[in-house]
């Protein structure tokens, strides 16, 4: 974990070096100036000599001033170190958040994610930098500090030694409870960030069901847990004072009577006694820094952890070591595919010899399932290249599930999907999914133009061909109506958007990429019917050659598809065309019947998973 933090150092290395450097040089001066103090008392104010208060005096000014001049060159090159250190752990977790697939993402949470990135690295910044000034600072100055006690008398000296030992028990007592709290903290944090982040993503949601309440008690639960942590660790910490102030006060009344005795005896002079009560404070002072430091540490502990635990993640989906380049067709095959959300992915060789065609019935009759947590169990089916394939079933028959192993966003528990020929653990992860363009249920759209958009298509596409792909999408018509047509500014998340007129950029946005495979996941369910024949319509000549499969609820959307695929309970239940399906498959039949006799969408119990 401490070499994965401190690879993010990188170039700010030499700030995190002088740092130190320049600390250490002007805690000597600190420390010396004490020093010079006491001969400027005994040998200049007592003796009643003024030139040696002129000169013990000019020089403590000249150290004084010295040991400034090095505290702000500290100062700057700690910010750049410790600024610089967490720039780079963010880009560290951001870059390889971006290798993360969907299982990765969900192992994560997004709200931790965001806690990680947030939170945790302001508290290792913090931390860092209070490491390359204190905790050099604390321990050269107490080292310096009773080294010079030592010098002007040892007997005194062990008053300090005694004080030392009191207070660092306490304060490991201390910190030792305190850091099993603040391990607690940081788990209640993510709790917050998720409420927060669920929040207002469905606020929308929360206010129609008027669910404010709800959410309030919600948020405050968590809140009220994380202020009940921070009073307990902060309870804890407080203590440090009033254990360091006894500690002082009792080092000051024994350092004031033997002292005393001292002086009278004459084996102390009083600049040696004024020496050792600025070196008391600066001993204890210390102490008192390195005990912040381990409650900082202790707190920064789990933080770099939690930190270092995302960029050592390894993707759980990776390319191969020589991946094919290219998806030469849209040709796809699933072969006895099972798919669990919680399985480890197959371990994965090379891909099985392709079987001789099998009857139908062979295909369409999976096994009883012995996994009855899968997802998808025993799947096989094959598509032709240009094929369009309708895809329905029942919610939570797996049908997002299954078009989501097609471009590996989650790979299979067992079995193997063959895309263009080629296992598509074979190839190279970015030609892959480059080829296979994707309409999530969940539309996203980003902040700027809709031109902007529809770039992320592809980013040269012309404002011609940008134009094309919306007509086929069906989304032309609401575009040209707005102000500033496609210069059109789009909020964050398109809300300034229909649900509908989402649904239809994320349509053209993907025809942009021209892909050997589309996949419309539910993606016309907010369009009213005669978009969605519009937009079927569009689709029905365009991208020849590319395979297309539609996922819908509708028998509607579907029925004109090549031929239809039908899903029951994360098993394939029919895979023919609209009129065989019609007489052969008794799911998709009633829910043809369901639909028909009340123009609804198939949700019953007989098609649930």
């Amino acid at each position: 974990m401490l070499s994965t933090l401190l690879q993010q150092v990188g170039r700010y290395k030499w700030a995190s070096i002088l740092t130190p450097v320049w600390t250490a040089t002007e805690v000597v001066l600190d420390v010396l100036i004490p020093y010079i103090t006491a001969s400027l008392i005994d040998k200049g104010l007592m003796a009643g000599n003024i030139q040696e208060v002129y000169r013990y005096g000019a020089l403590m000014l000249l150290m004084a001033f010295l040991s400034l001049a090095f505290g702000i060159l500290a100062g700057r090159s700690s910010a750049q170190a410790s600024t610089g250190f967490a720039a780079n752990l963010r880009r560290a977790m951001y870059r390889n958040i971006q290798t993360f697939s969907f299982a990765d993402i969900d192992r994560f949470s997004t709200s931790g994610l965001v806690t990680r990135m947030t939170s945790d690295v302001t508290s290792l910044q913090n931390a860092f930098g209070q490491i390359l000034r204190v905790s050099v600072r604390a321990p050269f100055r107490l080292i310096l500090s009773i080294f010079m006690c030592l010098m002007i008398d040892a007997r005194l000296s062990l008053i300090f030694i005694v004080a030392m030992i009191i207070l660092s028990t306490s304060l490991y007592n201390i910190i030792s409870r305190v850091a099993r709290l603040f391990k607690q903290v940081f788990r209640q944090y993510d709790a917050l960030n998720e409420s927060v982040q669920e929040n207002v993503a469905a606020i929308r949601v929360v206010k129609a069901f008027v669910r404010e309440g709800h959410e309030t008690t919600k948020f405050n639960k968590a809140a009220e847990s994380l202020y009940n942590l921070y009073v307990r660790a902060e309870s804890l910490m407080a203590l440090n004072h009033p254990v360091m102030n006894m500690v002082v006060y009792g080092c000051i009344i024994a350092l004031s009577w033997y002292g005393a005795h001292f002086i009278v005896g004459g084996s102390l002079t009083t600049g040696e006694l004024t020496s050792l009560f600025t070196y008391v404070m600066s001993i204890l002072q210390s102490l008192m820094m390195l005990s912040m430091i381990f409650v900082m540490l202790t707190q920064s502990a789990a933080s770099a952890e939690r930190v270092a635990e995302v960029i050592e993640a390894k993707a759980s989906i990776t390319n191969p070591e020589y991946p094919v380049m290219e998806v030469t067709d849209g040709s796809i095959e699933f072969r006895g595919v099972r798919f669990d959300y919680t399985a480890t992915p197959a371990p994965y060789t090379q891909p099985a010899p392709k079987p001789a065609a099998a009857p139908a019935a062979a295909l369409l009759s999976p096994a009883p399932p012995k996994h009855k947590r899968s997802a998808l169990f025993n799947i096989s089916f094959a598509i032709r290249p240009g094929e369009t394939i309708g895809v329905i079933g029942g919610t939570g028959s797996g049908k997002s599930s299954l078009v989501s192993l097609i471009n590996r966003l989650y790979d299979v528990s067992e079995g193997s999907i063959i895309v263009g020929g080629h296992d598509v653990r074979d190839y190279d992860l970015v030609a892959l999914r480059d080829a296979v363009a994707v309409v999530l249920q969940q539309n996203t759209l980003f902040s700027g133009t809709i031109l902007d958009n529809l770039r992320w298509g592809r980013a040269d596409a012309t404002l011609e061909e940008c134009r094309e792909a919306c007509r086929t999408a069906a989304a032309d018509e609401f575009i040209e109506q707005m102000p500033d047509a496609y210069e059109s500014r789009i909020e964050q998340g398109g809300t300034n958007l229909s649900g509908g007129q989402r649904q239809r950029l994320c349509i053209a946005r993907a025809l942009l990429k021209r892909p050997r495979i589309l996949i419309l996941d539910d993606s016309t369910s907010a369009c009213d019917t005669a978009t969605d024949a519009a937009i079927r319509r569009g689709l029905h000549t365009a991208l020849p050659g590319t395979t297309k499969l539609i996922i819908a609820q509708r028998i509607l959307s579907v029925r004109d598809c090549d031929r239809i695929l039908v899903l029951e309970n994360g098993q394939l239940s029919g895979f023919d065309t609209h009129e065989r399906l019609l007489t052969t498959n008794a799911v998709y039949r009633e829910i043809h019947d369901i639909q028909s006799a009340n123009a609804g969408d198939f949700d019953t119990k007989g098609g649930e998973a």
